[in-house]
């Protein structure tokens, strides 16, 4: 006869962690669900379909269900992550108040005088006028790059002009998809405005969502364009990525910009690694009068996603241009790197490679061109790294055991 005494308690057991497993799968799936429901709301964009899907399944970028680089890249996470826990400079954002002061909505009233003018608002944000075109790249008004108001990069400063103070936008013209480059707040507020999006393929699904009427949204695959007024707009090349968090990364195309106007060229890097295109576009687009190159937000352990500061410049050299502006960097704080090494290092390199380069105050709209404009350092002076301490290259393909072929200036 069994002994009931022995198998009841044993049995009492199972029951109690079959209802625990059941409950913990309960609670998991629920968190899963909210998660994932989540990113599916407004900030979040919204997945290309339709007509617009298949314009990105017919791109020659896009395979097995999400757009490649031309050249793959190279993350090492599980260093990037320890790095982000253990280390990072103390000086990665300011111990004070930035040094910036507001931007007088009546300097445009008149047009510039030589036919081209940059104001820089930080980071990657900047207005563009060009042969009486106004341009606005990437622009982020909101205080966090993110989805909510609460965490998040912050920014280091207000912005320093009002959106509704600016002058009339002809276009705005986005790099791609990240927080830190399309931002739902600004995009609405823009979309009540007559001013067009010209942006990757892909991206106006989010635009679409956020209350921007299709017919005012171009769609753009590299080497392709559109006209704004007398300027063509051409999208180029670069080696990125994109996604908001949500499992649909990739499905949304990056890319550079080249302005060309009928006096004037202008050249937008938009965010990108090093490759092997910037010559290219240099030979069909250039040369240009000014490069907005990204040259902040950079680390050895993810050297393919953006250029660091020396090969920035040689980004712009390779492309061709008279001057040279350094930009995101000055805003967000996305990497340990200092806040100012990124304009530091670019100086020196570009003195050393003798590329002319003009650091844009992020509040006053100013001629590149013009050598009498150059401003005084409005950054504080801090303890930056130097090339030699924190070199960063990038692989030729994705193999962090193959490099690009290239040694700074500053350390030949």
């Amino acid at each position: 006869m069994p002994d009931m005494t022995s198998t009841q308690p044993r049995q009492a057991r199972r029951r109690r962690w079959r209802r625990r497993g059941l409950i913990t799968l309960g609670v998991l799936t629920v968190v899963a669900a909210a998660g994932y429901g989540y990113t599916r709301t407004a900030p979040f964009g919204a997945s290309p379909d339709g007509e617009r899907r298949e314009r990105v399944e017919a791109s020659t970028h896009f395979r097995d269900g999400s757009f490649r680089n031309a050249q793959d890249i190279w993350i090492d996470f599980w260093g990037a992550l320890w790095e982000s826990a253990t280390g990072g400079s103390t000086e990665a954002t300011p111990a004070g108040r930035v040094d910036v002061v507001e931007t007088d909505p009546t300097a445009y009233e008149t047009p510039p005088p030589g036919g081209l003018r940059v104001t820089w608002f930080g980071h990657s944000s900047a207005l563009l006028e060009v042969d009486g075109v106004r341009i606005l790249t990437d622009p982020i008004w909101s205080e966090r790059a993110g989805p909510v108001s609460f965490a998040g990069p912050q920014r280091f400063y207000a912005p320093t002009i009002a959106l509704a103070d600016l002058p009339p936008i002809d276009a705005v013209v986005i790099s791609h998809d990240h927080w830190d480059h399309l931002d739902m707040a600004t995009i609405r507020e823009l979309a009540a405005t007559q001013a067009r999006f010209v942006v990757p393929l892909g991206i106006g699904a989010h635009l679409e969502r956020w209350g921007v009427a299709p017919e005012r949204v171009s769609e753009l695959d590299w080497w392709e364009q559109t006209s704004v007024g007398d300027v063509a707009v051409h999208a180029t090349p670069a080696r990125h990525q994109s996604g908001r968090l949500n499992p649909s990364a990739n499905e949304t195309l990056w890319a550079g910009w080249a302005l060309i106007g009928p006096q004037h060229r202008v050249w937008y890097s938009g965010d990108s690694g090093f490759h092997d295109q910037l010559t290219e576009i240099g030979a069909r687009l250039g040369p240009f009068d000014v490069a907005l190159v990204e040259a902040g937000q950079y680390d050895e352990h993810w050297p393919d996603v953006h250029y660091g500061p020396e090969l920035a410049v040689e980004a712009a050299r390779r492309v061709g241009t008279d001057v040279m502006v350094p930009v995101h960097w000055g805003l967000f704080s996305l990497a340990p790197h200092a806040w100012t090494e990124p304009v530091e290092r670019v100086l020196a390199e570009a003195k050393c490679a003798g590329v002319a380069v003009r650091v844009l105050r992020p509040d006053e709209p100013t001629d590149p061109t013009d050598s009498s404009a150059a401003a005084s350092p409005w950054w504080p002076a801090l303890a930056t790294r130097t090339a030699a301490e924190a070199p960063v290259l990038g692989t030729q393909s994705g193999d962090p055991g193959q490099r690009i072929d290239f040694t700074p200036c500053v350390l030949r």
